[in-house]
């Protein structure tokens, strides 16, 4: 099908449809040999609460953005690569059903789609242009992901220190690294993670320690390779590297970095035959 679809007419034209909803806000996305395969509208996981998106299908990009007028106008455009996502089937809740997760190693959100039967076509039109994606350029597929962030609903206390309750004057935040919602004194570190932001970011006290950790051990394995080199200079006297974060509550233990909450509006879907 993208054989056929692609440097046609017809493809040009939605794509440039595509174009014209976003406007001036939105990135071109006509390329030489890019198809787009469906479109529709799912909903989405926010923080707040479950929005609709609008969701785009190309043979090598997944774009979604905010629905303003549909099929007229759409804005805060995201362009996700297909071979950097991965797909994760999840369990329904009472406030949503025929839901899957796409992981990406910057972000990762659930969606939800209207029927049973959309659910099955958008994974399986995503996964056949990812195999094909990666059969292409040869790479392997996406290992590490980005934490999805746990909805604002999901917890009214802390879920690290599991005392503080939060409201109007008490702020929710969320730890990069594990998706957490956490208080203000849980969360006051920051630490580079290269692979989501250029900038360090926030963490809980958790996390920042199991980060510094990691870390560690990073740097006393360079350490080892680079010692002889080291030993030639004379004088040299190696920093301890000691930075710890001891401010965090015992209790942080109660909520295990590791734990699963992710394994527990009207829509549409339409796929070009």
């Amino acid at each position: 099908m993208v054989d056929h679809l692609a440097n046609t007419e017809i493809n040009s034209q939605r794509i440039a449809a595509v174009e014209n909803c976003f406007g001036a806000s939105g990135q071109p996305l006509a390329l030489p040999g890019r198809v787009l395969l469906g479109e529709g509208i799912l909903t989405k996981e926010c923080r707040k609460k479950p929005k609709p998106r609008i969701f785009f299908l190309f043979n090598d990009i997944l774009v979604y953005g905010s629905i303003i007028i549909n099929k007229r106008k759409y804005n805060s455009q995201h362009i996700i690569p297909l071979e950097d996502v991965t797909l994760e089937t999840l369990p329904d809740t009472l406030q949503m059903k025929n839901r899957w997760m796409i992981k990406t190693s910057k972000k990762s959100f659930v969606v939800s789609a209207a029927s049973l039967t959309e659910r099955k076509e958008w994974i399986s039109h995503l996964e056949e242009c990812i195999k094909h994606l990666l059969t292409k350029t040869g790479r392997q597929p996406c290992r590490e992901h980005a934490a999805p962030w746990i909805p604002d609903k999901a917890t009214d206390i802390c879920m690290r220190c599991t005392h503080t309750k939060f409201s109007t004057l008490t702020r929710r935040h969320h730890c990069r690294k594990c998706g957490f919602v956490v208080c203000a004194d849980c969360s006051r570190q920051r630490f580079l993670m290269p692979r989501l932001s250029p900038k360090p970011l926030r963490v809980c006290n958790l996390c920042y320690r199991q980060l510094l950790a990691e870390k560690k051990k990073e740097v006393e394995v360079d350490g080892r390779q680079t010692e002889p080199m080291r030993s030639a200079i004379q004088g040299y006297e190696p920093s301890s590297g000691d930075d710890s974060d001891k401010s965090d509550d015992e209790k942080a233990e109660q909520w295990p970095a590791d734990t699963e909450f992710y394994t527990s509006e009207v829509s549409w879907s339409s796929f070009h035959s």
